[in-house]
């Protein structure tokens, strides 16, 4: 290949990694919006506007071939559904996590994907893992009972909500392997969409409270800086392979971290950090696999979010 060429791919994929950082910064952000609001407005309701919010992201990461009515549009019903349903119970989950833990703790336990994907994928996908995988898988949750400490560390709801968010990750993951060459990628980030958009509108009803001032501010905060996540990650997915784009997500700890110790005054012991590490890099090992098996779907599924399913 000419060398202007390759400095040209070079200098194109070092922008998608840019802004893929970016991506994760600006989720991170979106994330801290719901502990500020401490609980003040129902789960269900905060995912409500937060999916209204992120309709306007559509027209910049809609093709212009494609059609609005795409969204809804898909050639295996019983899939899409499956997507959708997958992200509601991520949209949920992580508005409850992100309420209830610490920052650092909560994405400690979102980045156990990549585990329940590993194992989720020789459940239904049939592939076959190797013994470097399955360590990695081990290893995470060896991290996720150093950052739990069962017995000694005091568990809730959201614990368990922020593992469920991985989990609807990953389950999302398994379904674009699924569908990745048969769906449009508007048809798949409709699923996301609209998903939980019907969903939390039929269930925050009974519940409903209305927002005030300041939750109106934290609300707008925390659907549009989803939507303009969603909108850099697919930028980012446009300039650099999701081998390079996936792994700038772990960016995300560092953000809680600080967010955690000068927002919200988190306390954070050293085992949470050495759990924390654990996961975070058997999540790394995990991709790197992945990258080394370049699978068809790989860079054609539209990209994924643990928070924004």
């Amino acid at each position: 290949m000419d060398k202007a060429v390759t400095a040209a791919v070079r200098n194109t994929t070092a922008k998608g990694v840019v802004i893929a950082f970016l991506a994760y910064a600006t989720y991170a952000w979106s994330d801290a919006s719901v502990r500020l609001l401490r609980g003040s407005i129902p789960s269900f309701e905060l995912v409500f506007f937060g999916s209204v919010l992120g309709l306007l992201a559509i027209p910049m990461v809609r093709k212009p071939n494609e059609k609005w009515r795409d969204l809804w549009h898909c050639n295996h019903r019983g899939m899409w559904c499956l997507r959708a349903l997958a992200a509601v119970a991520g949209a949920l989950f992580s508005v409850i996590a992100f309420t209830r833990l610490p920052m650092a703790e909560a994405f400690a336990l979102i980045f156990l994907l990549p585990s329940f994907v590993t194992i989720l994928s020789v459940i239904f996908l049939k592939e076959r893992v190797g013994w470097r995988r399955w360590s990695a898988v081990i290893a995470g949750f060896l991290g996720v009972l150093i950052v739990l400490r069962p017995g000694l560390h005091p568990l809730g709801i959201g614990h368990l909500a922020a593992i469920g968010s991985g989990l609807a990750g990953a389950v999302t993951i398994i379904v674009l392997r699924k569908l990745g060459p048969t769906e449009t990628r508007i048809s798949l980030y409709g699923a996301g969409l609209l998903g939980p958009l019907v969903a939390s509108f039929v269930l925050m009803l009974p519940h409903f409270v209305v927002p005030e001032g300041r939750e109106w501010a934290l609300i707008l905060a925390y659907g549009l800086l989803g939507g303009l996540g969603n909108v850099f990650l697919m930028l980012a997915s446009g300039l650099a392979p999701a081998s390079l784009v996936a792994p700038p997500q772990y960016s995300q700890m560092l953000w809680a971290i600080a967010l955690g110790y000068l927002v919200f005054h988190d306390h954070l012991d050293l085992l949470m950090f050495v759990g924390a590490a654990v996961i975070i890099g058997a999540g790394l090992f995990t991709l790197s696999r992945e990258r080394v098996r370049k699978p068809r779907w790989w860079n054609r599924s539209p990209p994924i979010h643990p928070q924004s399913l």
